[in-house]
C-alpha cells in the first residue's frame, strides 16, 4: 500500500503486540517536526542575569546608582546578582559586605525577592535577586492609558 502511494511505512511503536506502523511521507514529517521544535523555542522566554559589583567601602552615594540599574533591570524581568569584592585585608570583615547587601536588598524589596541569600564565594559575598510578579512599568502604563479611555474629555 505504501508502494502504490509512493509514502513511506514508519513503524509507530516496536513494542506493541503486533507492531504499530503508519503510512506518512516521513521527510515531511521531519520537516513538521522541525518547524514545531522552531516555534517553541520562538515562544520561550530567555531570563537574563545582570551584575552589579560593590566593595565595603563603596559610598552610600555611588550604590544608589548601582541599585537604581538594578532596579530597572528588575522591572524588566531580569534578575540580578549583587557581588561584593574584597581586596586585601577587607575580608577579614565580611559583616560589612553582609550589611551593604541587606541594605540592597531593603532598598529592592518592593519589587525583587531574594533567590540566592548572601554567601561567601572565594574573596567574593554574593546574592542573587529575582523580580518579584509583573514588572511595575507596565501596570503603571496600564492604568493610565485605562483612565484616559474613561474620560474622553480629559484631553481637552
Amino acid at each position: 500500500m505504501a508502494r502504490e502511494a509512493q509514502l513511506d511505512l514508519v513503524e509507530i511503536s516496536p513494542q506493541a503486540e503486533p507492531p504499530v506502523v503508519q503510512i506518512m511521507d516521513f521527510g515531511k514529517f521531519l520537516y513538521e517536526q522541525h518547524k514545531k521544535e522552531r516555534e517553541a523555542k520562538k515562544a520561550q522566554k530567555v531570563i537574563e542575569v545582570k551584575e552589579i559589583q560593590l566593595r565595603p567601602k563603596t559610598d552610600p552615594h555611588h550604590r544608589g546608582f548601582k541599585v537604581r540599574d538594578a532596579r530597572k533591570w528588575l522591572e524588566e524581568g531580569m534578575k540580578v546578582k549583587v557581588r561584593v569584592r574584597f581586596r586585601g585585608r577587607e575580608i577579614a570583615y565580611p559583616q560589612l559586605a553582609r550589611e551593604d547587601l541587606d541594605e540592597v536588598a531593603k532598598e529592592l524589596a518592593d519589587i525583587a525577592v531574594i533567590e540566592q541569600y548572601p554567601n561567601m564565594e572565594g574573596r567574593t559575598m554574593l546574592m542573587v535577586l529575582a523580580p518579584s510578579g509583573k514588572p511595575k512599568k507596565t501596570l503603571l502604563k496600564k492604568e493610565t492609558t485605562s483612565a484616559q479611555d474613561q474620560d474622553p474629555q480629559s484631553n481637552e
